[in-house]
């Protein structure tokens, strides 16, 4: 079982904590992450894309000129896609990007995220994290204290409103519930700043 030290929010160190081989110790499987972070950036498009085709351009009603007899091509409107002004072919509607891997392809995605993570050193766990009224210069000290001065996810066991204010104006912080964490969120900070519940909650649900 890999073991890391276990911090306090002054940045000394209270002791050591073992994480479950199974979650926090696994070889990361590169596939497998790259198809993970794929399919969160694709639901996060929008999709709203659209253009007008030959239906829903204004104009063309009636007949450019009659069919026979002028030595031109034949034309039905003037907002057929040939024509300037007319409508587009095959052009992009309206769609939904995402799609979604079986459901042991994402546990296998974020366990290798979260065990990415122990093997570059970038997990630091903290025996508790909590504030008496939200206060930004309160995380600021705490990350201070703890060396972090790089983007930091900071997870605990459940949401915390005074931690969550406190973090949400810091550049390069980002805090989630334990339930809430996921493998773009993980890799995309270098630091994961995680409580000792918090790790106790992710491994009850990942084991």
């Amino acid at each position: 079982m890999p073991k890391v030290t276990m911090y306090n929010q002054t940045g000394s160190q209270v002791g050591e904590i073992e994480l479950a081989d199974s979650v926090f110790g696994i070889e990361p499987n590169k596939s497998v992450l790259a198809d993970a972070v794929i399919m969160q950036q694709a639901s996060l498009r929008a999709g709203t894309h659209a253009v007008k085709n030959r239906s829903a351009v204004r104009g063309g009603g009636r007949k450019p000129w009659k069919q026979k007899g002028t030595g031109r091509a034949r034309q039905g409107s003037i907002r057929a896609p040939q024509w300037v002004g007319g409508g587009v072919v095959f052009g992009p509607t309206p769609r939904s990007y995402s799609f979604k891997l079986p459901k042991k392809v994402r546990r296998l995605a974020i366990k290798s995220a979260l065990s990415s993570k122990v093997q570059n050193d970038e997990l630091v766990v903290l025996d508790a994290l909590t504030f008496d009224a939200p206060k930004t210069k309160d995380m600021v000290k705490v990350l201070g204290n703890l060396n972090l001065d790089r983007k930091v996810l900071v997870v605990t066991d459940e949401y915390n409103d005074a931690v969550a204010l406190s973090a949400r104006n810091i550049p390069g912080v980002k805090f989630v519930a334990a339930n809430g964490i996921n493998v773009l969120d993980v890799l995309h900070h270098d630091k994961l700043l995680i409580t000792k519940d918090a790790v106790a909650k992710v491994e009850e649900v990942l084991v």
